[in-house]
């Protein structure tokens, strides 16, 4: 079983991490293979509750190498914190453990400025970036003039790049935004001062990665945001700056689609989305509301309250096809308990037509305009949190999973019914 994809199948927010931590009990290498620190994914177990933005969560099994991967780019100094988090946590993350891709690229101070002042820009058409400087330097990237991981090898050097680059950033902050510059001495003395303590952790990461596919290990990729959120394949322009889709994992850490088996795409029991752009199943009222209050429906990194909504099937079908999809794992089950009754678009009206195929290439305002085509579904009240089978869920709950399963074409294999970590009905 070399390599292991984990997927979101919506707008992020699935409930990846708790995921990534029990794929990784039995993985060899855990690996981050896109996005930056606007990632959040919450594992609750033995008694912590983690918040990691770019760290993979497998680093809480000591079995585990971890690696963020080329593909990702990286806050130094956020990196940091989360490594004293770690530390302060009694979780051993040292460079034995923790490895960066030498080909990731590097954020800086500059790129969340101008992430901020693009955002401002924008106005009412901003669309809802976290505001942590990814996309300004993925852009940089495919300008081919960012900063990689790389240069932190010599930080006397990486420091005269980071002054160099500031320097462009501040002009840009000047001519396009009409914004004083940033501290370059300060960003430069903290940049380096971050170079020394991570150069450690510098490795090859194809190198790591083909390495460990050839001795037979199991890979898991961690993926960050969700299909919905693709650069090519998602809500675009509401999207992130790089691919979270499958295909993501073999370009974001270098091997071939011969090595993967299994690709578990991450599936919400309803819908979440935030920020802008449109969004067919929100819920405006009470039963929003109760979603958002119910299921703790905050972003982990930003705190942010997110938009909820029915479960909407248009939506997965199309992200089984573009991730491939061999399973899924069902989260926050649990948190429809006590509704009534359950609704699922299974289509859309689109000025009165239905349509079945999620129609992303044609831009928010077509997808503005459908309407959801509902199935209803009873719902139940019993509490789930401490049902550990399947056959044990009310039959309602149960009717519920083997619905998704024929709408997606996918087999349910994981079934989350609570936070914890134990809190989970495994198998079909």
């Amino acid at each position: 079983m070399p390599a292991t994809i984990i997927v979101g199948t919506q707008w992020g927010d699935e409930g990846k991490g708790r995921v990534v931590d029990f794929f990784a009990a039995q993985a060899d290498v855990v690996a981050r293979f896109n996005g930056g620190d606007n990632a959040g994914h919450t594992v609750v177990a033995e008694g912590h509750t983690l918040a990691l933005h770019l760290i993979p969560s497998g680093i809480l099994y000591p079995q585990a190498l971890c690696l963020i991967g080329g593909g990702t780019v990286v806050n130094p100094l956020r990196l940091l914190e989360e490594l004293a988090m770690l530390d302060a946590a009694g979780i051993p993350a040292g460079s034995d453990r923790l490895k960066i891709a030498a080909a990731a690229h590097i954020i800086l101070p500059t790129h969340r400025a101008l992430d901020g002042a693009s955002e401002a820009q924008r106005g009412s058409q901003a669309i809802g970036t976290t505001k942590r400087g990814i996309g300004p330097t993925y852009a940089d990237k495919a300008r081919r003039i960012g900063l990689r991981a790389a240069q932190m090898r010599d930080p006397e050097q990486f420091a005269g790049a980071v002054r160099d680059l500031v320097a462009t950033h501040n002009l840009w902050l000047k001519e396009l935004y009409d914004l004083p510059p940033q501290d370059a001495g300060a960003i430069v003395d903290q940049l380096r001062a971050a170079a020394e303590k991570l150069a450690p952790y510098l490795v090859d990461g194809t190198a790591v990665i083909g390495q460990a596919l050839a001795n037979g290990a199991h890979l898991l990729c961690e993926g960050a945001q969700g299909a919905l959120l693709d650069l090519d394949h998602g809500t675009y322009p509401f999207v992130t700056s790089s691919p979270p889709i499958a295909g993501g994992a073999l370009t974001g850490l270098g091997f071939g689609p011969k090595e993967v088996t299994r690709v578990v795409g991450v599936t919400k029991a309803y819908t979440t989305r935030v920020g802008a752009g449109a969004f067919p199943t929100e819920l405006l009222e009470a039963t929003g509301e109760r979603l958002r209050d119910v299921g703790h429906e905050y972003g982990v990194t930003t705190g942010r309250p997110r938009r909820c909504g029915w479960l909407d099937a248009v939506i997965l079908r199309y992200t089984a096809q573009i991730n491939g999809l061999t399973e899924v794992a069902l989260t926050k089950l649990d948190v429809l308990s006590g509704l009534p009754e359950l609704k699922i678009a299974v289509a859309y009206d689109l000025h009165g037509e239905r349509r079945e195929h999620f129609p992303v290439e044609w831009g928010n305002d077509t997808l503005a305009a459908c309407k959801p085509v509902y199935e209803t579904l009873p719902g139940w009240d019993a509490d789930l949190t401490g049902i550990r089978a399947r056959d044990a869920l009310p039959a309602a709950a149960r009717a519920y999973v083997d619905r998704i399963e024929t709408l997606m074409g996918v087999p349910v294999t994981f079934i989350g019914v609570g936070p914890e970590r134990e809190a989970m009905i495994i198998g079909r």
